[in-house]
């Protein structure tokens, strides 16, 4: 496994990194693998040299830290593994247990930090963005955290460009710690950050985390992109929200003949395009240990520019952009 550094930080993860929205309570969505269905894909992870794991304080409400924490720190010494969370989300009823105030960002990482059972956050991100909140106090709390110890690096996660570039540049002529990496949703159906917050990364030095890469199975799945042969994909109303279109079963069309041309998986081509396109590490969301079997597929697959075009060809714009 190919190991990368995040933008032009001197911090290295592996090409392809493991989201862990999938690990935790399944009480708090049917798809999600609980302790004992975690473990074994946290060992093939590893296995397979994967070192990079994102997880966050709202998955299963805390449990998926607790399970990816407790799993990996008996595998691995913690040195070797990067681990990223993310802040925002409500984890309360209280008007402070959600956000970016600086009392919610405190509270939230002190409680991160203990499910984790960890002394240290390599990457702490903001999650779903909040367009009311005050940079500024993100900006000196995230510092203090990195002052502190308690936080290695901070990046973001999905915002509207023009806001992610106040974020940085306000870190940066204050003095202040500045942001490594943009999390974001990127996949040959969802390419809206071509437009901006992937320029401006790439410009200004900034790692790329593309989440959803098959795009919650719709591009790796059964005739028509939609495989309802899992809890997920028939429970998840996110996936039938934002992927459907015609020309969204266009490209997963596409997928499937380039991958019946190379005696691969669609998931396998679909993983290996956003690799092509991207110079960041994606992170890849499996809930099943054979889900892990697309790494080395998509590893192996060097699309060629023709394959490129051909994939790309049937997209189209969506008129509305973000979530």
């Amino acid at each position: 496994m190919e190991h990368i550094r995040v933008g032009r930080s001197n911090l290295r993860v592996s090409r392809i990194g493991l989201g862990a929205m999938g690990i935790g309570d399944p009480s708090w969505r049917p798809w999600v693998l609980d302790e004992a269905g975690a473990r074994p894909l946290i060992e093939r992870a590893l296995e397979l040299g994967i070192t990079f794991f994102d997880t966050c304080d709202y998955y299963s409400a805390g449990e998926s830290e607790r399970i990816v924490g407790r799993v990996l720190l008996e595998q691995v010494p913690r040195e070797e593994v990067v681990i990223a969370t993310k802040v925002g989300n409500p984890m309360g009823e209280g008007a402070n247990s959600r956000g970016y105030s600086r009392k919610h960002i405190l509270d939230a990482v002190d409680a991160s930090l203990r499910r984790l059972g960890t002394d240290y956050i390599d990457i702490y991100q903001t999650h779903i963005w909040d367009t009311d909140a005050q940079i500024e106090e993100i900006v000196e709390t995230f510092d203090d955290l990195v002052r502190g110890g308690k936080v290695r690096y901070v990046g973001a996660t999905d915002m509207p460009a023009w806001q992610f570039a106040k974020f940085v540049y306000t870190a940066r002529l204050t003095g202040r710690t500045s942001l490594i990496s943009m999390q974001h949703h990127y996949n040959l159906v969802w390419r809206g950050d071509e437009r901006e917050i992937m320029p401006m990364c790439i410009s200004e030095g900034l790692g790329l985390f593309p989440y959803s890469p098959l795009a919650r199975g719709f591009l790796g799945a059964a005739p028509h992109g939609l495989d309802r042969a899992t809890s997920r994909a028939r429970t998840d109303p996110l996936g039938r929200g934002w992927y459907g279109r015609t020309s969204d079963a266009d490209v997963a069309q596409e997928v499937r003949r380039v991958a019946d041309d190379r005696a691969t998986t669609p998931a396998a081509v679909a993983l290996a395009w956003v690799l092509a396109r991207s110079p960041g590490a994606p992170l890849l969301g499996a809930t099943d240990v054979g889900h892990l079997d697309v790494v080395e597929a998509a590893l192996d697959c060097e699309l060629t520019p023709a394959e490129l075009e051909r994939l790309e060809a049937p997209y189209g714009p969506r008129h509305r952009y973000g979530h």
